[in-house]
């Protein structure tokens, strides 16, 4: 079975509220290793935010169920992205029996879209 999420976001929202908020949102959205890698760059922190939505609708939970930081979006150099789940967000998908997540991210100047495929032996 596959179960899949999908999700799209306004690059300019994130950058508002990044810049209202700063750490304390940052922080409490991203991993130090998804800040890191976006280095405090728009499209790629609001890219990653639409992961994280997309496979929190996949796993069924919405933002209720899951921590933000419990689902990592880790890009290695010469790899593509892929999803990496913690605490309650891997609690969650060893019950649905999800094996592994797979990530399609995207973004054009005004938009950041991630779908998420979760697959099921």
């Amino acid at each position: 079975m596959l179960l899949i999420g999908v999700d799209l976001i306004e690059i300019p929202r994130i950058a508002r509220v990044a810049e209202r908020w700063g750490d304390r949102f940052l922080r409490r959205v991203y991993t130090a290793q998804e800040l890191a890698y976006s280095r405090g760059n728009a499209p790629q922190l609001a890219a990653r935010f639409a992961a994280k939505e997309a496979v929190m609708k996949a796993l069924g939970t919405g933002r209720r169920g899951v921590s933000w930081r419990d689902v990592e979006v880790v890009r290695e150099p010469g790899h593509p992205p892929h999803i990496r789940l913690w605490g309650r967000a891997r609690e969650r998908a060893e019950r649905l029996g999800i094996k592994s997540v797979q990530v399609s991210i995207s973004h054009s100047r005004e938009h950041a879209i991630a779908f998420v495929v979760g697959e099921t032996s």
